[in-house]
C-alpha cells in the first residue's frame, strides 16, 4: 500500500518478527482482491483507492519447526492518508482481532529487510510507480 506513490505503508506489533507490510489470509471461496480490501481495512483502518493490481505470487516456505508453505501473493493500491503515523486495533474475527498494530511510512527506495521476506517484490512496485 502506497501514498503518494512515493511512501509505503508498514507496521509494527507485538509477537511480530520486525517491521512489516499489511498483509492477510483468504477466506474460503473468497476473491483475492476482496480479501486484500477486507484486510486492509481491519488491519489498518484504511480504504484503498482504485483496484488493486496484482504484482506477483510465489510459494515462500517458513523455516520454523515444522516447515511451513505459503502460496503469497503481492497487490498494490494507493490510499489518502494524511496520518504520517497511527496505531490501530485489529477488527474483524481472525487471531490478530484486538491487537494493536502501529503504524508509519517509509520512502519505497529506502523500504528494505522487512519480516517474513515480505520485501521481495518492493523492486518490481518501485518500477511499476
Amino acid at each position: 500500500m502506497t501514498r503518494n506513490d512515493s511512501e509505503l505503508l508498514v507496521f509494527e506489533g507485538p509477537g511480530h518478527e520486525g517491521l512489516q507490510i499489511p498483509k492477510g489470509t483468504v477466506e474460503g471461496s473468497e476473491r483475492l482482491d476482496s480479501a486484500l480490501l477486507r484486510e486492509v481495512h481491519e488491519e489498518s483502518g484504511l480504504h484503498p483507492r482504485g483496484a488493486p493490481t496484482r504484482l506477483a505470487s510465489d510459494v515462500w516456505m517458513r523455516r520454523n519447526h515444522p516447515p511451513r508453505y505459503y502460496v503469497r501473493h503481492f497487490y498494490h493500491v494507493s490510499v489518502d492518508e494524511p496520518r504520517d503515523a497511527w496505531t490501530h486495533t485489529v477488527t474483524g474475527t481472525g487471531e490478530e482481532a484486538g491487537v494493536e498494530f502501529t503504524y508509519s511510512w517509509v520512502p519505497i527506495d529506502a523500504a528494505a529487510d522487512f519480516a517474513l521476506d515480505l520485501d521481495d517484490y518492493v523492486p518490481l512496485l518501485r518500477d511499476r510507480l
